[in-house]
């Protein structure tokens, strides 16, 4: 029986705003955030072997506890009945527990690509729930490009495609606790979200170029605050990167890492080499683009070009009738 392969390209996010609002009655903190998808990307190598019998190896360096690709191909095994043997190597690229979405990438990753794969067909909006269910950013990784996120982050609404601006992204390795940056911020259980938040972050979103320089109040990110005053280091970084010349230079999520866009890959390459000076060898960076979403449903129509035979979104299988 022919095995089939793919190698799939999980590509990472960062928030390019991030408002922190009032905790909610179900626990979690209202959220008003633009999420954007970046090059930089783990990578999964995957086979399956058709089959009655479903079961999933993961082969993981380094190896991740609760890994959520395991996860999501079980959800899909009870929601839509995948078969056959699977076998994952996944190669991480981006940066763990830096705000980047990596768990969540390689998460949709596996809902994005197995059905196609595995000839089964399950609707988006199905998709979108065993999403929610794996975690708050993993439905963004269904779509890619720019989206505003609200409520946890998991409802979305698209924003049209930005310039593909060149960025660099800063990975200091310093944990930064997410629970504990919450609470740091002492949003306490708001019934109204305050009016002045959502005009600033509304006037944000409708211009054409959220990263826009100089239009009005710009990018931010509330965890800043009360992680810089935990990681002095981190708003160091910032200030260099903005001193290079990026613009929006700013924090994904809530940490560690650092992003910072510029103008043209000259401008950006220059600031690489004398940020990689300045922050010495321990320092990650990694050069990035920000990817749209065209490019991104183009990328994954690509990877699953193979199994796939009309460009449906999300991709589905040609083994289906």
């Amino acid at each position: 029986m022919t095995v089939r392969k793919a190698r799939l390209r999980a590509p990472a996010k960062i928030n390019l705003d991030l408002r922190v609002l009032g905790r909610r009655p179900d626990g979690y903190h209202e959220l008003r955030t633009v999420f954007q998808t970046i090059s930089l990307a783990d990578v999964l190598h995957v086979e399956q072997e058709p089959g009655p019998v479903f079961s999933i190896e993961l082969e993981s360096e380094p190896a991740i506890e609760g890994n959520l690709v395991e996860r999501s191909a079980r959800l899909l095994r009870e929601a839509a009945g995948l078969s056959g043997r699977w076998r994952v190597k996944l190669e991480k690229r981006i940066p763990m527990g830096a705000g980047l979405g990596g768990g969540s990438a390689d998460a949709a990753a596996v809902l994005l690509g197995f059905p196609a794969m595995g000839g089964v067909r399950v609707p988006m909006e199905k998709l979108a729930e065993i999403a929610a269910e794996l975690g708050s950013d993993v439905p963004f990784f269904l779509l890619g490009g720019a989206a505003v996120g609200l409520g946890r982050g998991t409802e979305l609404y698209p924003l049209p495609d930005m310039p593909r601006r060149p960025g660099i992204l800063v990975s200091p390795g310093i944990h930064v606790s997410t629970p504990d940056a919450y609470q740091a911020l002492g949003r306490a259980l708001t019934p109204e979200i305050p009016s002045s938040i959502l005009n600033t972050f509304q006037c944000l979103v409708w211009r054409e170029d959220a990263c826009a320089r100089g239009v009005g109040e710009g990018p931010r990110n509330d965890f800043e605050t009360v992680v810089f005053e935990r990681h002095p280091r981190l708003g160091e970084i910032r200030s260099r990167l903005e001193a290079e010349g990026a613009y929006p230079a700013r924090m994904s999520g809530s940490g560690s890492s650092l992003f910072g866009l510029f103008g043209g890959r000259a401008e950006r390459n220059s600031a690489l080499v004398r940020l990689g000076e300045a922050l010495g060898a321990e320092i990650r960076l990694d050069p990035v683009t920000l990817l749209g979403r065209s490019g991104y449903r183009s990328l994954w129509l690509r990877q699953l070009q193979p199994y796939c035979e009309r460009k449906e979104w999300p991709p589905q299988s040609r083994y289906c009738p």
